[in-house]
């Protein structure tokens, strides 16, 4: 029996190509969909790359065909001039995946959203109701990329409303690095809240998301933080709360202690299985 035949989009950014590496490492054959040209380094035959403009719905259609599941993390990764383009570019392609993945009768999803579904680094200003951070907490950006992957995920709450054998995970990923390094001077730290995920662990929640067992999701469409659990900060979390957060309260029931994340990632944990390496 043939290995199963996953697709990757955006497989030529950085998380994307670590995410068609650990596929292969799990034992797939994979399909790289990517608007911009394929480096030639292809690792090996179970690879084939593909060429397409996600934003054309009868080439994603094509591309995807044959395919059991789908990695999509294809999108303009930040505002721009914060007026149209990534916001319409990065709606359509999701929404894009998504029909042709139903049409396709393809069940299993994972696509990357960001943490940025939350008023962080490219806001005008932050709205925390509470610290840690979790998938319970309102979304409300102020500028289009952000916007864009709130879109995903209601997208994804819409497809399956419609095809409801589908799951669809959004991945709302942190500033993707390939080493923990320290960061605590950067200009826009405070703003990011000192977080990250390192690449090879973004990866592993893609293939996660696709083969864990689904039967605790609450909904056939689950959003999901995916970040490291420590800081980039050499300092104490509540120290960092205390001087640039002082009004923001700890959640019921929720402790803050070393340098930890201001993110809680218990969810991925649970439903996902997935832990930050």
């Amino acid at each position: 029996m043939p290995d199963p035949l996953i697709a990757v989009t955006g497989c030529n950014g950085s998380v994307g190509k670590r995410v068609v590496l650990c596929a292969l490492k799990h034992g797939y054959h994979v399909v790289g969909i990517d608007f911009s040209p394929r480096v030639p380094d292809d690792p090996t035959p179970e690879f084939t790359f593909i060429q397409a403009d996600l934003t054309d719905f009868d080439a994603t259609l094509k591309a995807l065909s044959g395919c059991e599941a789908v990695l999509h993390l294809a999108a303009l990764p930040q505002p721009g001039d914060y007026r149209v383009k990534v916001h319409n570019n990065n709606v359509v392609i999701s929404w894009n995946i998504l029909q042709a993945a139903a049409e396709l009768g393809i069940k299993r999803i994972a696509q990357a959203s960001s943490v940025n579904v939350l008023a962080l680094v490219y806001s005008r200003a932050h709205s925390f109701r509470y610290f840690p951070l979790d998938e319970e907490h309102p979304t409300e950006p102020d500028e289009p990329y952000g916007l864009s992957k709130v879109i995903c995920e209601l997208q994804a709450q819409t497809i399956v409303r419609r095809h409801p054998d589908m799951r669809v995970a959004s991945l709302r990923l942190h500033w993707s690095v390939e080493h923990a390094r320290k960061h605590d001077h950067s200009s826009n730290a405070k703003h990011d809240l000192w977080g990250y995920v390192q690449e090879d662990s973004a990866a592993e929640a893609f293939i996660l998301a696709v083969t864990h067992s689904t039967e605790a999701w609450t909904t056939a469409a689950e959003a999901f933080f995916i970040v490291a659990p420590q800081t980039f900060s050499t300092r104490d979390t509540m120290d960092l709360i205390r001087e640039h957060y002082p009004d923001i309260p700890i959640k019921s029931g929720k402790t803050v202690s070393g340098r930890a994340s201001f993110f809680d990632c218990d969810k991925a944990a649970r439903l996902l299985g997935w832990v930050h390496d």
